[in-house]
């Protein structure tokens, strides 16, 4: 029987959040957003392993003083992109993992992933021939610009989805796509599709926002506090 690990790369500064801190150490409900993004995992029994991928020079990790479960790791092996730290991670990981396990690889800024969902996502891609991600459809009208900011079409949406993550691949697929893709792609099923095979989608959530901008984080808050009313009714 396969097994379930998770990789969450998180050597990426957060440019675009403006802070002095990197966004996955930002406080989300008095803690930092990357212990909040570890716990749905850790709390699943069918997770086996998690393994935090930081870059070389991370001070904030230390002064976190996050308390780690026994099936969590901490590496400082992070890469110039996201393709090179997940590939990096992948290969600290090639002693204690077959082929045929499946790797879950996760931002480490969507701090709302569900339990429900988790086990949603593992449900339907564990017997897939191939594997997939979370994703939602996108609503919104989307509108290509020139240099200037100026509309230049309307593009059309249908069939269009937003991805998301834990994207869920075989450890020996995950590996072979992201050696022979380089640093060019932006997720992981990117690599996956440059070889030929087509990722399956499972419908995702909202809370599952990635932060990447200040509103964001007050977004994410926003969502998780009305679901936990929800939850106490």
């Amino acid at each position: 029987m396969a097994n379930f690990h998770v990789i969450i790369p998180a050597a990426g500064a957060g440019s675009r959040m403006g802070s002095s801190i990197p966004k996955q150490y930002l406080p989300l409900f008095g803690k930092p957003v990357i212990q909040q993004t570890l716990a749905v995992f850790d709390a699943n029994p069918r997770v086996n392993s998690i393994t935090l991928i930081l870059s070389s020079d991370d001070t904030f990790w230390d002064a976190a003083n996050i308390n780690l479960s026994a099936k969590t790791q901490v590496l400082y092996c992070g890469g110039g992109t996201r393709a090179a730290t997940v590939l990096n991670g992948l290969q600290a990981l090639q002693d204690n993992v077959d082929p045929e396990d499946w790797i879950l690889v996760h931002d480490a800024v969507r701090p709302g992933l569900s339990a429900a969902t988790l086990a949603l996502l593992l449900e339907a891609l564990e017997t897939d021939s191939v594997g997939g991600l979370l994703a939602i459809p996108l609503a919104d009208t989307l509108k290509r610009v020139d240099s200037e900011q100026r509309v230049m079409s309307t593009e059309p949406r249908d069939g269009l989805w937003q991805a998301q993550t834990p994207q869920m691949f075989r450890y020996g697929l995950l590996t072979k796509a992201l050696q022979q893709a380089g640093n060019a792609p932006t997720d992981e099923a990117q690599a996956v599709e440059a070889l030929g095979f087509k990722p399956k989608l499972v419908s995702g959530e909202l809370r599952n926002l990635k932060i990447t901008y200040p509103q964001d984080l007050a977004l994410v808050e926003a969502m998780l506090t009305a679901d936990m009313k929800e939850n106490r009714k």
